[in-house]
């Protein structure tokens, strides 16, 4: 257990799904001085208690809303599937709780709103987990484009690629009405955050998207990493989405997400962007398995190729997420009001055009 800071009180935080992603936010505030795990809510019971053994974690309920009910929290984690983020989240924000909720901020724009005016309603921070912008190299490549090196970037590619990689074939992952949409909204939504973040957040004037579907409901397309589950739930979700990405400005981004395709055997992360002045390429090829990625600048100087490789550091992932959470909390009320969720749901405003012009075959303006 932490120990508390001699000037900050101790955080008391309650973390809501204990599947992969809930144990990244146990271990991530479990590495802080001053921030205590007291609860823990999960329906998978023998996990749940080995899991409050191992971390020493005072309360453990099968039920989220019990988990609620503890008097002296500050803030919960969310980490359960997607359709349920919305309503644990509105729930927590109306007890006055801190939220630091996982991707996507919730199936839909709609939800996401709701989310975003509980936050504001409560005044109190709520986040969403893009680890994936904390990585050292997008990071680097952060510093690079803002430093002007590129000058201004006009055209970007970014992706994220799997060939066997559809998430618990057969799980709520692969079911519209719970997960609001398959690997764009899965993966893809971390390509469109770290992308629009490494471009400077220019906004979204429109999107003419494709989806397809044609490997996960033959059953293909998942494998040991992506463990397959034996359920009822129909695969009604894409395996494999593009869309053209119109920017204010007059730029162009490219994204591509996909779960399931032919293609070479271990996943893809990258970016590519061209500027005025230079360009650059990222590729993290085995994804997020891979701690650093191959980072290049394409530029040259006085009509000279000065091309390079920056150095980069890997990142801390969940843990970062979860450090830039609690520092937001410790910073005080006058912050809280700039991380209200609101970032996050333009990210689903996006995926939901996509969605919209993929089904409608056309553009659509944002």
């Amino acid at each position: 257990m932490n120990e508390q800071h001699t000037d900050q009180p101790v955080l008391r935080v309650g973390v809501i799904g204990i599947g992969w992603a809930g144990q990244q936010h146990i271990k991530a505030y479990q590495e802080m001085d001053g921030v205590e795990v007291v609860a823990l809510a999960g329906m998978e019971t023998e996990l749940l208690a080995e899991l409050q053994s191992r971390y020493g974690i005072r309360e453990a309920f099968a039920g989220w809303e019990e988990l609620l009910e503890v008097e002296d929290l500050d803030a919960v984690s969310v980490a359960v599937p997607t359709f349920l983020h919305a309503p644990i989240a509105v729930a927590a924000l109306d007890r006055g709780l801190h939220v630091l909720s996982e991707k996507p901020i919730a199936r839909n724009g709609a939800e996401g709103q709701q989310m975003v005016d509980a936050a504001r309603r409560a005044g109190r921070v709520l986040d969403v987990a893009f680890n994936h912008r904390f990585r050292g190299d997008i990071q680097a490549l952060k510093r690079i484009i803002d430093a002007g090196e590129l000058g201004r970037p006009y055209y970007a590619k970014a992706s994220w690629l799997r060939r066997e990689g559809i998430p618990m074939l057969g799980s709520w992952f692969t079911s519209r009405d719970k997960s609001g949409g398959g690997p764009l909204a899965d993966i893809g939504v971390h390509v469109l955050d770290y992308a629009l973040h490494l471009l400077g957040e220019p906004k979204v004037l429109s999107v003419s998207a494709s989806a397809y579907s044609e490997l996960g409901p033959r059953g293909r397309g998942g494998n040991a990493a992506y463990t397959a589950m034996d359920t009822n739930l129909a695969f009604d979700v894409e395996d494999f989405a593009s869309a053209f990405i119109r920017l204010e400005g007059g730029g162009t981004l490219i994204l591509e997400a996909g779960w399931a395709s032919y293609r070479e055997t271990e996943d893809l992360m990258d970016f590519t962007v061209y500027g005025t002045d230079g360009g650059a390429e990222l590729r993290a090829v085995g994804a997020s398995n891979t701690p650093v990625a191959d980072l290049r600048v394409f530029t040259d100087k006085a009509g000279v190729n000065a091309d390079y490789a920056p150095e980069a550091l890997p990142g801390l992932a969940h843990q970062a997420v979860v450090n830039s959470f609690i520092g937001t909390i410790r910073a005080g009320a006058a912050v809280w009001g700039e991380h209200d969720g609101s970032l996050a749901l333009t990210r689903a405003r996006v995926i939901d055009a996509c969605y919209q012009s993929a089904a409608q075959f056309r553009e659509v303006m944002m």
